[in-house]
């Protein structure tokens, strides 16, 4: 199984439009964060996790075939915002995509032309699934099992596939989640910045949930031009933590 990091970016991405810090301004591609998605590649299984307004851009650069299905984390345009931008995907035909009922109502509400009755020609063909936290459910012969994890006070989800985890947007998370992520090896979850926020996890934060969740290996993802310089935050982690970035391909066992 593969994973590939699209984007490691928050919100506004890095650089921010308009800043000019040592992060905005940085000549270092490791510094250049576009809004955080990701691809996993599993035998029989191509899994977009999240599609956010940088998908167009992102998938430029990346080998264009099958898109099995999407896992949507939560309803923020910076995760869902480049739904439309899957048309050429649909080429191989409907795509499946996956989200909580909550999520998956204001997603009808925000694309009514997708799920129309009579649809425009040329729309996306995409169909949405209701998942709910802690019920697995499969891509092809994919097992996925959606976590609960707490942005802020908006319940969001994190996903499990083998001895893979993917979380972002995260502040806190149930103790049946930790439970659920027992025995995986790599570990991707969200770091905003250095100081603390109201609905994401610090870098300080990332690192003690990263201690008891106990992968292999761990990459932050979702940061902002605050977190600091990639070559300078590097040096400052633990053995087996590090920064992902834009383009970083990591390899884990089933």
């Amino acid at each position: 199984m593969k994973i590939k990091i699209l984007g490691s970016g928050t919100s506004t991405g890095v650089p921010e439009i308009g800043c000019t810090c040592p992060v905005c301004t940085s000549i270092d591609p490791r510094d250049n964060r576009l809004r955080t998605s990701a691809l996993v590649y599993t035998d029989d299984t191509t899994i977009l996790i999240d599609c956010g307004p940088d998908f167009r851009q992102q998938m430029l650069s990346t080998s264009f075939e099958r898109i099995d299905g999407v896992l949507i984390s939560h309803e923020h345009y910076d995760h869902v915002g480049g739904l439309d931008d899957l048309r050429p995907f649909c080429r191989f035909g409907e795509i499946p995509v996956f989200a909580e009922t909550y999520t998956a109502e204001r997603l009808r509400t925000r694309l009514p032309y997708c799920f129309a009755e009579n649809k425009y020609p040329g729309v996306p063909n995409i169909l949405l699934h209701d998942i709910e936290a802690g019920y697995p459910f499969y891509i092809n012969n994919t097992e996925i099992i959606p976590l609960r994890v707490m942005h802020g006070k908006l319940p969001i989800l994190g996903y499990r596939i083998g001895k893979l985890a993917y979380i972002t947007d995260m502040l806190t998370m149930p103790e049946e989640s930790y439970e659920q992520l027992k025995g995986i090896e790599v570990l991707i979850l969200n770091a905003l910045r250095l100081d603390q926020h109201i609905t994401h996890q610090n870098l300080a934060e990332a690192l003690e949930t990263a201690r008891r969740i106990d992968a292999r290996e761990t990459y932050f993802i979702h940061m902002s031009h605050q977190m600091g310089l990639h070559a300078d935050i590097a040096k400052r982690l633990p053995p087996h933590v590090h920064l992902a970035y834009d383009g970083l391909e990591i390899i884990c066992s089933k």
